[in-house]
């Protein structure tokens, strides 16, 4: 503060509160916010959907091998095939479901959600080996003709059916990986969807077959096995790309702008971001100004996190805090953050004085209790040193210093020194200058005091009359009772 002005309890000043402006800060974690899931509160119910769809599948492979087999259908046993592979996606799928939802540990320290992108990948070169085992054989049969295709009423039924229940399961799948943001449950309800469609495809060869177009479905075998192979292509890219870890296409400038969007934010400085199953995991690092109290850095770390949740409710997120020196610090700021780097409360009594662009700087400071003059003083040339390099504008520097003791070292006074507290009072009440003296307090600090007393003055004085009042009360005190170790006034106006 410039002018001369005295800042005499800094931590507590309204500007700090205006601008949440703070030192270091550890890294802060928090749990989802409420209505965010919560590993394993939809457990039961997606493991419920992924088995419906394993016993699913496992019917309609049967239902397409026996009949795909009695007609030679090449199209209907690729089917067969394809959902033979459903089986074994949904069983995966079943698998990763149970395994994903369990809690972090020592050794799965981000959860386990990355199963299920396993899980899909292994899908994945199911498809790709069944598509080229079909395309394989149906070119064999075009080449060679030697195959014979019976159209029957039963492969129309098969299919027709194996349509409706494929329908609804995609529906049921997508609805409940929706709902928990699960790839693996995707995944699946990717395989039923492309069901749906290379059914229809082989449902048309079967009409071409019956009309004496025996070749039609062979051809619609390669249909399925490329319209499958797409499916497969696309499953197969987003999970590589969830297990190397690759950031969703505009996640991460959603998040900045998240976190920038928070006051007391100074600066973000990095933003790391891991997929991992239904969770996204967010470490952010913050400049927050080194001036602010540790509870208000808290609170804007806190509100970094709900900012991020707005949007993306199901991240997990961890904010880091750094201090950030702005530009607008005022001498009394960097003085402050200089004594506090060597490990003291905050200095007390601080003032700044301005004489044609040059300053004096007057402050207390608090060293620890049982430390000898040498060390103290030592300490106080340092900070002089630190605060004469880092700012050259400064040309003295008084610091006072005095022995700081706990809070459990002062001792309220007991009766005995009523008698002290009445000389006291008597002595202060015969400066004319004051109207009043109310709630004299005495602590012992050893074997000396600490004074505090309420002073009412004249309303019509000017504080920088009462202010040197005090000056002088206080000097009196120290002289008349030499066992006054500190002395606190308290000025108040006269009712």
């Amino acid at each position: 503060m410039e002018a001369g002005i005295v800042e005499s309890s800094p931590m507590t000043k309204k500007r700090n509160l205006l601008h949440r402006t703070t030192g270091p800060a550890a890294p802060h974690r928090k749990t989802a916010p409420p209505g965010a899931y919560v590993a394993g509160e939809g457990m039961s119910e997606k493991k419920r959907i992924a088995l419906t769809s394993v016993f699913a599948a496992i019917f309609i492979t049967g239902l397409k091998l026996v009949v795909g087999l009695e007609t030679n259908s090449l199209g209907l046993l690729s089917e067969a095939a394809h959902s033979g592979l459903d089986f074994l996606a949904a069983l995966m799928t079943y698998v990763a479901v149970r395994v994903a939802d369990r809690p972090p540990d020592r050794e799965h320290q981000y959860g386990h959600g990355k199963i299920e992108n396993l899980s899909a990948f292994l899908e994945t070169l199911l498809l790709f080996i069944t598509c080229a085992w079909i395309i394989w054989e149906a070119i064999h049969r075009l080449v060679t003709k030697s195959a014979h295709v019976e159209s029957s009423i039963w492969s129309f039924v098969v299919i027709a059916f194996a349509i409706l229940v494929d329908i609804s399961r995609s529906r049921a799948l997508s609805r409940v990986a929706k709902k928990y943001g699960s790839q693996a449950l995707e995944a699946d309800a990717l395989h039923f969807s492309s069901d749906v469609w290379s059914s229809l495809v082989v449902l048309m060869g079967l009409v071409f077959v019956a009309f004496g177009y025996a070749w039609v479905d062979a051809v619609a075998a390669i249909g399925v096995a490329l319209l499958v192979l797409f499916v497969s292509y696309r499953l197969g890219r987003r999970t590589i790309d969830a297990l190397m870890d690759r950031v969703p296409e505009g996640l991460y400038e959603q998040v900045l702008e998240a976190v920038r969007g928070v006051e007391g934010v100074a600066e973000v400085r990095s933003i790391r971001l891991r997929p991992s199953g239904a969770k996204v995991f967010v470490d952010t690092t913050i400049a927050i100004r080194r001036t602010t109290p540790f509870q208000l850095a808290h609170t804007i770390m806190d509100d970094v996190e709900k900012a991020i949740h707005v949007h993306h409710r199901d991240m997990d997120v961890v904010v880091h805090a750094e201090p950030h020196e702005s530009s607008d610090e005022t001498i009394g700021d960097k003085i402050r953050m200089i004594v506090v780097s060597k490990g003291l409360r905050p200095p007390h009594n601080l003032e700044v004085h301005n004489a044609d662009g040059r300053y004096h700087v007057e402050f207390d400071i608090e060293y620890v209790e049982g430390k000898s003059l040498v060390e103290a003083h030592d300490i106080a040339d340092e900070i002089e040193r630190e605060i004469r390099a880092e700012l050259p504008s400064v040309d003295d520097v008084t610091i006072h210093m005095e022995e700081s003791r706990s809070d459990e070292s002062r001792v309220n006074a007991g009766a005995d020194d009523e008698n002290l507290r009445a000389d006291i009072t008597a002595f202060v009440r015969k400066d004319k200058r004051i109207v009043d003296c109310t709630s004299v307090r005495l602590f012992h600090i050893g074997d000396r005091y600490n004074l505090s007393i309420n002073c009412s003055f004249d309303r019509s004085l000017t504080l920088e009359e009462v202010h040197r009042v005090i000056s002088q009360l206080e000097t009196k005190l120290y002289d008349h009772f030499a066992f006054l170790r500190r002395v606190t006034i308290h000025a108040e106006p006269s009712s």
